[in-house]
């Protein structure tokens, strides 16, 4: 097979090496991997299902939920089959359209987690600061305007960044020290200039992370003081309580994204590559495990759903004995 296309220097394929350094160690390492994906697909795909069959969860804050854990199934889902048959089965060669393919879902489905993430900031903030105009602010089709709009910014925004790293020249090998394709992995295979590639992927995280940031910030900061503001220690309790799965999705998320950021921009000599790339997969596994464990522990009404449906289960096995 030619590495290169004798005309316009695009790979027929690159090579996925995994994670530098540990290659002797892969098959100890996919088993975390392995587990947390079969947590995260039968998390996830539960909650997906309790939301769509249980009329009690038809609002908008379970809405923007089986949206997160939609964006956590495809995220994970792109990568980690992938990473598990470099590491079983040492299957890493991916064509070239497959790479850019794998690039495209995996930064559009994370600027959909974040966007997301700012969406149930707003959902929180509309139901503790404005509960009694919660259901005539955020309507059935707000919410499906809301999620329509975060989709569409994600994909506006990376279709060029693909398109970018498409149209550069490639001659400096194949060889991808990562697990998956990764923007900035791919783009320093090239022998031109990637400056564009650099600076509008700066620019994307600007618009996406950094906005969504603000808005999150803005959001928590005004439910901080309607909460103090309130007379009753139970009432500050209960407003708390209600944002509690949020921030633990918010930390799950965006603390691996902020090292990921910033090893790619100041950390390259400092930090072993082998430990970014475990970081960069936890960046794309931690938030599908965790955040549906986390939603069905702190969420009452989810608990409510799944004691319901366990209740009904028992009683149909001691009938049919």
């Amino acid at each position: 097979m030619p590495l290169l296309n004798q005309t316009d220097l695009t790979p027929a394929s690159f090579i996925l090496n995994g994670i530098p350094g540990l290659e002797d160690r892969h098959i100890w390492i996919s088993f975390p991997f392995c587990s947390m994906y079969v947590v995260a697909v039968v998390g996830n795909c539960g909650l997906l299902y309790l939301i769509c069959y249980e009329d009690s969860l038809h609002r908008s804050m379970y809405y923007f939920l089986a949206m997160l854990s939609l964006t956590d199934l495809v995220m994970c889902s792109s990568t980690i089959p992938k990473a598990l048959c470099i590491f079983w089965f040492h299957l890493k060669e991916i064509g070239f359209d497959e790479c850019l393919v794998q690039m495209f879902f995996i930064h559009t489905f994370t600027g959909m987690e974040s966007g997301v993430l700012m969406l149930m900031a707003l959902d929180r903030y509309v139901a503790i600061c404005y509960p009694l105009r919660y259901s005539a602010i955020l309507t059935n089709a707000v919410v499906a305007k809301a999620r329509l709009a975060t989709f569409l910014r994600a994909v506006l925004l990376i279709i060029p960044l693909i398109f970018i790293t498409k149209q550069l020249p490639y001659c400096r090998g194949n060889m991808i020290h990562h697990t998956y394709c990764d923007q900035l992995s791919v783009a320093k295979l090239s022998c031109g200039n990637i400056k564009a590639n650099i600076i509008y992927g700066l620019m994307v995280a600007f618009l996406i992370g950094g906005f969504d940031i603000l808005c999150i910030t803005v959001s928590y900061t005004m439910i901080l003081q309607a909460v103090v503001s309130l007379s009753s220690a139970d009432a500050r309790q209960k407003a708390f309580s209600t944002c509690t799965a949020h921030i633990c999705a918010i930390v799950f998320s965006y603390s691996p994204a902020f090292f990921c950021f910033f090893f790619n921009r100041f950390g390259g000599h400092t930090i072993p590559p082998s430990c970014h790339i475990i970081v960069a997969n936890i960046y794309l596994l931690l938030p599908p495990t965790m955040n549906p464990i986390v939603y069905g522990v702190k969420t009452k009404q989810i608990r409510d759903c799944v004691m319901k449906i366990l209740s009904g289960s028992k009683e149909i096995k001691s009938q049919s004995v």
